[in-house]
């Protein structure tokens, strides 16, 4: 496997020079945004990026995410366009030497917390998703305009940026209720089978372009993975990540595993979904994070197995095994030691989660080369 680590570029108070200093880590995986939403990545600032990376001795080889323009969620008569400038994206990623790009197809929301600074006994802090305080963040009955609803929840959800706008749907800058409202109608209308079929008309025109590039199209789960606002969301569960990957049969439509989001629902086997989609060959990067879930609640944690609800030793156990040679990233956990920063993506966690992970990885290298 290859360890990585998220960068969230050169506002990120976690240095690149940091990075290097945790042991094995020799992939970086961030992003670089287009001018405009469904735009064209500036090749320059990817260079940039790829040359900061490159200094310490750091590889750029997942970009992470490539948004999806909501007119092509939604199936709308100018998605074409978008889904043009999207394959121009993937060949000029695939040129700089993208290896992955990572993805969602979310309406509306990238991903939702109820609290991001719950303190735990130990002080630390964690994000949390509390089904019983969703009306708290729900942005549709709270408030008449999406920057007051902000700034009067801005501790439940942290936008993707180092700011205080919160990004719906792609949108880089707040958005009115009545154009959220909209939205959500307008998702609604289609449904989740419009969903699907607007999913499979994309990934019809994408995944050709990046099996030319041999760049894997790695989409990410609902997070949370369950319907929140009204609105529908589609990747949650075994299910739907079997109809994705049916919708394309091929390498190059894989699955970000993200253990901390499938296993947020009770009764998911991620152990089994680990095994059976590497086994198959179709996970191209791996999000390694435990929670700790509950009926109607799901709380990000340390990495070690005891502190969640993910058996993380057989967690690994399951890609080690079919011979998981992808990306593999420490993801978010918790805020300790007085860090600051973007939560749940700082540094120090995210440093002992991947040496967590790499110390069970070399058991089980010493364990297999013992056997043999």
């Amino acid at each position: 496997m290859k360890l990585s680590f998220r960068w969230f570029g050169d506002n990120d108070p976690v240095k690149l020079s940091y990075i290097r200093q945790i042991p094995m880590v020799s992939t970086i995986v961030t992003d670089v945004k287009a001018e405009e939403v469904g735009g064209i990545i500036p090749a320059s600032k990817i260079k940039d990026y790829k040359g900061k990376i490159n200094r310490p001795g750091l590889k750029f080889e997942v970009f992470e995410s490539l948004p999806v323009h909501y007119s092509i969620k939604l199936g709308l008569a100018s998605r074409d366009k978008y889904i043009d400038n999207y394959k121009k994206n993937i060949r000029m990623l695939g040129a700089m030497g993208i290896k992955v790009i990572a993805y969602n197809f979310r309406p509306i929301f990238r991903w939702a917390r109820t609290d991001i600074n719950k303190e735990l006994l130990d002080k630390s802090t964690v994000s949390v998703y509390d089904k019983a305080d969703e009306e708290k963040i729900n942005p549709f009955t709270n408030c008449t305009d999406t920057s007051q609803w902000h700034k009067k929840h801005s501790r439940y959800i942290y936008e993707r940026q180092l700011t205080t706008d919160l990004t719906f749907d792609g949108y880089y800058t707040k958005e009115s209720t009545s154009r959220l409202r909209k939205l959500r109608q307008q998702y609604q209308d289609i449904g989740k089978e419009g969903l699907w079929k607007n999913l499979q008309y994309f990934l019809n025109e994408i995944i050709p372009v990046a099996e030319s590039c041999d760049v894997k199209m790695a989409i990410h789960p609902d997070d949370p993975p369950w319907d929140i606002f009204g609105v529908p969301r589609l990747i949650t569960d075994e299910t739907s990540l079997d109809r994705l990957l049916d919708c394309y049969d091929s390498p190059h439509n894989c699955i970000t595993l993200c253990s901390g989001t499938l296993a947020s629902i009770q009764d998911t086997n991620i152990i089994n979904l680990a095994d059976k989609y590497s086994r198959m060959d179709r996970i191209a990067f791996a999000h390694i994070r435990n929670v700790k879930c509950g009926s109607d609640s799901v709380e990000e944690c340390a990495h070690y197995s005891g502190y969640g609800s993910i058996d993380m030793v057989k967690l690994l156990d399951a890609l080690y095994k079919n011979n998981y040679d992808g990306y593999i990233r420490s993801d978010h956990g918790r805020m300790i030691w007085g860090e600051e920063g973007k939560p749940g993506n700082g540094i120090y966690d995210r440093a002992l989660g991947a040496q967590y992970i790499l110390g069970i990885w070399e058991c089980l290298e010493n364990t297999k080369t013992k056997s043999v």
